[in-house]
Order: C-alpha cells, then structure tokens, then sequence
C-alpha cells in the first residue's frame, strides 16, 4: 500500500495513534478484542511472528525503506501513516526513538484451566502497577524458562505500550491470562503456591523441597506493600530472597529474575 503523508495531528484516519487511551484502545468498538500499540521494528517482528494481527502503521519516512522496509513488505495490505518527526512527535505525545508504531489487535486470552495444564512453573503478578516492572518480569520470565503468567484483575495490563516496550515483545512470547481466585484456583488444578515475603516462617529460595515440586506457582507483590496477607496465609511456602548489608527488600523485577532462575532449575 502507498504510505499516505500525515500534515496534521488531528487527522482522523490516525486517531488510533493519537486520540484513544489506553483504556479506549483496549475497549475499542471497532475491534472485539481491542487494540494496543506496538512499538520499535523489533517488538512489532515478535509481535508478528507470534501472530498478532497488525490493524495500520505510523513511521516516519526515512524508515519506509529501512527500518520498517521488511514490515511493510510483509503486510502490504494494511495502511502506512507516515509524517515529520515533529508531526510524530505532536501525534504521539513523545520523541519515537525507534520511529515506528503499529496498532494490533489484542489477543483472545486462554483459561486458567488451559495455561495450568500445560504449565510446570507459573508467575502470578499481584497487583504490580508499574508498566516498567510488568514489562520487566514478562521478559525475565520468558528468556528464564517459565511456562505462564497469571495476573490479578487489579495487576497493570502487559499490552500497555511502555509494557509491551520493556518486555521487547516477550508479552508475545510467553501465555498470559487474569486470574481471579488465587491461591485456591491455581491449588484446585495442582499447582503448590510460593510467596515471595520475608516472613519468620520463610524459607531460603535454594530450598530443594522447592525443586521437587512438579508445579509451582510464584506469587509477587507490589514493592511497596508486598502480597496482601492472605495470600501469605493461604500460600504453601512463603519464600525469601537472603538479603545482606541492612537491605530489606529488592525491585519485584529484579526478584522475579532470581525466582525464576532458582525455581525453574531442575
């Protein structure tokens, strides 16, 4: 398809880009599913390979015929937006560093039921706001070897553009589904609990007991709160990561990466 010359921000054939939140992308009438915005050539070739149907692209022109070339060379049939970094710049709210966007449809999500039965080691993701630590454990757990991602109704959406952004499309990558009764569903479909907290009755994340469960579920908190008591409570293990040197706590990205690696070696 010709790249069509965007002159103005408020060009209605790029609303998509430019006026929809991302509550509106997700909810988006047009579309069953939804939209979300995948950013950079990289992200949006994951995003692609894994099957992820593209809805149009935004790039600037100088990445017509570079960087976005074998994109747009792969789906010809959807449209090409293209403008000044400025005009991008005004669309988008922000300077593109990577120069290219393109609206996807979100995908139809798994049950539960599906992802625990094809799932040995699962991370549930409690609550965590943060588009940057979503994106981050989403990306620790697939290059770490876990099987699935769990989130809470109340937990950041992995299809935020920051999110989808720090995970280098590893949102793509690994199967994800929200999760609303916690503990006891996962237990219902044999998964054994583990809570990250520092607790009196923790124990040491090297615990061999740990690897000789057959399916396991790692539950983590917001960092400023942690998990809520009673998934503590109802948890099969609560788990620690030995700290030293007055340090109580690390950032829940980086304590899922060490989770994951312990937890997932057999």
């Amino acid at each position: 398809m010709t790249p069509v010359e965007i002159t103005s921000i408020d060009d209605p054939r790029i609303k998509v880009f430019a006026g929809l939140t991302e509550a509106q992308l997700r909810n988006s009438p047009d579309y069953n599913e939804g939209l979300f915005i995948a950013e950079s050539p990289k992200v949006i070739r994951v995003a692609l390979d894994a099957g992820i149907i593209p809805v149009a692209i935004l790039c600037e022109g100088r990445h017509i015929n570079g960087d976005a070339a074998d994109i747009i060379a792969r789906i010809p049939e959807i449209p090409v937006f293209t403008g000044s970094r400025e005009i991008l710049a005004g669309i988008t709210g922000y300077t593109l560093t990577r120069g290219v966007l393109c609206a996807m449809r979100r995908p139809s999500l798994p049950s539960v039921e599906d992802l625990c039965a094809r799932s040995k080691r699962a991370v549930v993701i409690d609550d965590v706001s943060d588009t940057t630590n979503i994106g981050s454990i989403f990306r620790s757990a697939a290059a770490l070897g876990i099987d699935a991602v769990f989130l809470s109704p109340t937990a950041c959406d992995p299809l935020n553009r920051r999110a989808v952004r720090v995970s280098m499309g590893s949102v793509f990558l690994i199967p994800w589904t929200r999760l609303d009764g916690g503990v006891l569903e996962l237990r219902k479909h044999g998964f054994k609990s583990v809570a990250m907290a520092l607790r009196h009755n923790s124990i040491d994340m090297a615990d061999p007991i740990l690897k000789q469960e057959p399916k396991l579920a790692i539950f983590m908190g917001t960092e400023g709160e942690g998990l809520p008591i009673s998934i503590i409570n109802s948890a099969d293990y609560v788990v620690k990561i030995p700290m030293h040197h007055g340090v109580d706590s690390l950032n829940v990205a980086a304590a899922s990466a060490i989770a994951f690696y312990e937890l997932t070696r057999h």
